[in-house]
């Protein structure tokens, strides 16, 4: 039998919080609801499967409300539980603010219960913990999930950008963080899950320096002919080059303000929902 699982909790006072944080470029955890946070999804957690992302689209995000499937997906004990789990701590981590948290118990193989408690961040849509969240903020927190996949693992601070609240950039920000890396977007979410992506050209050498890899794809070396290839994240497609792709800049900001949707569907049926990753400079 797993433990019953608790809903997700709100403390009084969040608005409070939240307005005193956003001003802060780096907290003492390293996470802030401007986005800039480090990153380390696994490239085969951001999978269509890994949690059935679709079964918690019509779904409250809380545990009484999950969908069986996916709720199953989260307790299971072996290697596609783990995978599960980091996905929603990521999901949970774009979708809530820092203020909520969504905690569940599940049994380890031995029968041993463990706890989850993972904690919002950047607060894309905090009310999902009530109701059903829309195409638009699926296909947000999609680009936020996105853009904070790493080939290797690894946390690398980045720092998140496009019109939505709680992904501004304070000056200092834009100070530091100045490297553009590339655009990510999709829904997976959706009945048919997709993911993409595609690189700032002058921002590619930098991405690989830090070890992201996701934007332009991870350059591997075939060890019996010797030829590079380029391999993807998970399900994250590249599109390309975000100059070819992608249109105007936002002024302030520097993030792309939309990238063609699928262009194996058409040329120029364009999306801004994208969000655009930022690199810190080189020392």
């Amino acid at each position: 039998m797993t433990v019953a699982c608790v809903g997700a909790e709100i403390d009084d006072g969040s608005e409070e919080f939240t307005e005193e944080a956003q001003d802060a470029v780096v907290s003492e955890n390293g996470f802030v609801p401007n986005a800039l946070g480090p990153n380390a999804l696994a490239p085969n957690a951001l999978a269509p499967n890994a949690l059935a992302p679709n079964a918690l689209a019509p779904n409250a995000l809380a545990p009484n409300a999950l969908a069986p499937n996916a709720l199953a997906a989260i307790k299971h004990p072996g290697p596609s539980g783990a995978m599960s789990r980091e996905l929603l701590r990521y999901v949970v981590s774009c979708a809530l603010r820092p203020d909520q948290t969504f905690s569940f118990s599940w049994n380890d193989s031995s029968g041993a219960v463990r706890q989850e408690t993972y904690r919002g961040e950047i607060g894309l849509a905090p009310w999902w913990v009530y109701s059903v969240i829309s195409e638009h903020y699926q296909r947000h927190i999609t680009a936020c999930l996105a853009a904070r996949t790493n080939w290797y693992g690894v946390n690398v601070m980045i720092s998140l950008r496009n019109l939505e609240n709680g992904m501004g950039a304070s000056e200092p920000e834009l100070t530091a963080y100045r490297v553009r890396e590339g655009a990510f977007w999709g829904n997976v979410f959706s009945s048919t899950p997709f993911v993409r992506a595609c690189y700032s050209p002058e921002g590619v050498a930098r991405a690989r320096q830090l070890q992201r890899d996701c934007a332009a794809g991870h350059l591997s070396v075939d060890p019996v002919t010797g030829a590079t290839t380029t391999q993807t994240c998970g399900a994250i497609v590249i599109a390309g080059s975000c100059d070819t792709v992608c249109n105007w800049t936002d002024s302030a900001g520097k993030f792309y303000k939309g990238c063609i949707d699928n262009a194996s569907v058409s040329p120029w049926i364009r999306t801004d929902l994208v969000v655009t990753s930022f690199l810190p400079g080189a020392p």
